[in-house]
C-alpha cells in the first residue's frame, strides 16, 4: 500500500510540470517589431511597424504604430476585452470598432475590426480581420490579415521580432 501511495506521488510530479507547460497560453505580452526581411509590404500602403501587446486577464492592451513609406509614424492605443465584445474607439477622426477573441485549442487571438474613414467618394469602411500567433518560445509573433476596402480585398503575413 505504501509502495503504491509514493509510486502515485512520483508520478503526479513528473506529469503535473509536463501538464502545466502544455496548458501554459503564447507569451503575447512585451514590444513587437515588424522583420522587413521576412514580411511582404505593398507600396503605398500603410503597415503595423511596431506593436506593444499587454495582456490583463480578459483584456488586451495594445498600442499600434502604423509607418508609411516614407517612414512617418502613426501610432494609436487600444484596450480591447477578450470576449468577443465590440470595443469603439477613435483613431485620427475616424471611428473604430472591434472585438477579440482567444482560441482556447493553440492560444492565437482573432481581431475583427471596422474603421470608418471619409475617402474619395465619401464615407467608406474598412474591414479587416487578423489572427495572431506566437511561435518559437514566445520569440516571434505571426499576424496574418485580411482587409477589405471598396471592393477589394489584401491579405497577408507580417512577421514580428520580440524586441528585448
Amino acid at each position: 500500500m505504501k509502495t503504491k501511495s509514493i509510486l502515485s506521488l512520483l508520478i503526479m510530479m513528473f506529469f503535473l510540470p509536463a501538464f502545466t507547460v502544455i496548458a501554459q497560453k503564447p507569451d503575447f505580452p512585451g514590444e513587437w517589431k515588424l522583420n522587413k526581411e521576412k514580411s511582404v509590404l505593398t507600396d503605398n500602403q500603410l503597415f503595423l511597424s511596431k506593436i506593444t501587446i499587454q495582456l490583463k486577464s480578459d483584456s488586451l492592451l495594445t498600442t499600434r504604430v502604423y509607418e508609411n513609406g516614407n517612414g512617418e509614424e502613426y501610432p494609436f492605443e487600444e484596450n480591447l476585452s477578450l470576449d468577443g465584445k465590440d470595443c469603439k474607439i477613435v483613431i485620427y477622426d475616424m471611428p473604430r470598432t472591434s472585438k477579440a477573441n482567444r482560441s482556447d485549442t493553440d492560444g492565437s487571438i482573432m481581431i475583427a475590426s471596422t474603421t470608418t474613414f471619409n475617402g474619395n467618394s465619401g464615407q467608406e469602411d474598412m474591414t479587416a480581420k487578423e489572427t495572431w500567433k506566437v511561435e518559437n518560445a514566445g520569440q516571434f509573433l505571426t499576424l496574418e490579415f485580411t482587409n477589405k476596402m471598396s471592393g477589394n480585398e489584401t491579405t497577408g503575413k507580417y512577421y514580428y521580432d520580440k524586441v528585448k
